[in-house]
């Protein structure tokens, strides 16, 4: 059986009180941390795969319909403004930019249509994709990655079913089995949490090994708002013992980064 559509654990959710809702939603999100955590040896194949293709310049695409893909997208566009690189990652949705914010009708069940949206790209063998499927049957997903393998793309796939087609057809299938969801079949809930969480670990442990981050800190985010201004000059102060705040402030707008200010006062 299709697990994602298993029947909740719970009956009468209509009757519950709103603490014994929450705390039922509670209970299955806490179980999602310890399935994920099972799928590290299959995330660190994907990840050290993806570092090798993007030092001969590979990208990432995320490819997903609804909830699958919108994680995608959200996790994406958080690596221009984190670490700096742009184009590197790429959020693909069914139905294009107008299903970020809308369902769009039948989107998932074109099978060609995904690695249509993905050629729009210029896809390269470096390049690597995630195909992401709570259920693991999308056909938009499932086309796209047997298209990005003939192409000779590394290809892994994010899904919530033991057995899946996409599984079967990726190169590195990460499967995380979360059970029932709360309210039957609405895996936007813990197997979105899986996907996001997984995407999480994937991008973040890309960009450490690509050197976008020094010690623990994000040298090379994009000072979109005071709040990163006052945390890159503190990182400056900090990695280079400095205590005259408004220096570093003044050096870290001067160069606009932090990784170069760091650089400019250690040069001296």
């Amino acid at each position: 059986m299709n697990q994602t559509e298993q029947n909740s654990l719970y009956e009468g959710l209509d009757s519950m009180s709103t603490t014994e809702i929450l705390e039922g939603i509670n209970t299955e999100d806490r179980k999602v941390p310890e399935v994920v955590a099972g799928c590290i040896p299959q995330i660190a194949r994907f990840v050290d795969g993806v570092v090798e293709r993007m030092h001969r310049g590979g990208r990432v695409f995320y490819i997903g319909a609804g909830t699958s893909g919108r994680i995608g997208i959200t996790d994406a566009s958080e690596i221009p403004p984190t670490y700096g690189m742009s184009g590197v990652f790429i959020g693909i949705i069914a139905g294009g930019d107008g299903a970020i914010r809308n369902a769009v009708e039948g989107a998932e069940d074109d099978p060609e249509q995904g690695w249509k949206d993905i050629l729009a790209y210029n896809p390269a063998p470096q390049d690597s994709l995630v195909g992401i499927t709570a259920s693991g049957g999308a056909p938009y997903v499932v086309g796209a990655i047997k298209n990005a393998k003939e192409m000779g793309m590394l290809t892994a796939s994010i899904s919530c079913n033991e057995e899946s087609v996409v599984a079967r057809e990726s190169d590195i299938p990460i499967i995380a089995v979360v059970g029932p969801e709360f309210v039957t079949g609405s895996t936007r809930m813990k197997s979105g949490t899986a996907a996001k969480l997984i995407l999480n670990m994937i991008s973040t442990s890309v960009m450490i090994r690509l050197g976008r981050v020094k010690g623990n800190h994000m040298v090379d985010m994009q000072l979109t708002n005071k709040k990163l201004v006052d945390r890159g000059t503190r990182m400056i102060m900090e990695e280079t013992g400095t205590t005259d705040y408004e220096a570093a402030k003044k050096l870290l707008l001067r160069y606009g980064n932090v990784r170069e200010a760091i650089s400019a006062i250690l040069a001296h």
